[in-house]
């Protein structure tokens, strides 16, 4: 299973302020472990919502808002992407964190699996993105920006190489 762990912004994370050496320090540790476990997939920070942007769909209209976005309890300060077992192993493996004043969030991620079996229609599949684990298959995107999965021999490509080569293999 596969989980992303949000981390909430604060008001010293939208002010810019990065955390000081010893919170990096412990937290590179922490993601030793993680990385040494099999668990972190990814994991990134990300700079105050004053650098970045909010897309509103309303129809065929697009109407882009620049940050800064006012309520910090609703913005993400950083995240990882972890694969465990359970989402219980996933609070287990969050209790460890370094953390001392931040509040954090578990959410599962999406697998091919939890859509049921496959329908088939001239070899594509709608799909989540990242959900695209088949073997025999490649993922695109659509002109309409919908993630797909297409049968091909040979398994799966992205950006000229195999999606062995860009992922960790699924425990």
């Amino acid at each position: 299973m596969r989980f992303m762990v949000i981390v909430k912004a604060n008001k010293d994370s939208e002010a810019g302020v990065l955390p000081d050496e010893k919170i990096l320090t412990e937290m590179g540790k922490y993601n030793e472990e993680l990385v040494k476990a099999g668990v972190m997939l990814a994991g990134e920070g990300l700079h105050a919502s004053s650098k970045g942007v909010r897309v509103k769909f309303d129809g065929t209209k697009r109407i882009v808002t620049d940050g800064p976005f006012a309520e910090t309890k609703e913005l993400i300060a950083g995240f990882w992407l972890w694969q465990v077992k359970s989402k219980e192993e996933a609070i287990e493996w969050l209790k460890r964190a370094p953390f001392d004043q931040t509040e954090v969030e578990i959410r599962q991620v999406f697998e091919a699996e939890d859509f049921g079996p496959a329908e088939r229609g001239e070899g594509v599949v709608a799909v989540f993105s990242g959900s695209h684990r088949r073997a025999g298959a490649s993922h695109v995107t659509s002109r309409q920006g919908i993630s797909h999965i297409i049968d091909q021999p040979g398994g799966m490509q992205h950006a000229g190489k195999s999606v062995s080569q860009l992922r960790r293999p699924v425990r």
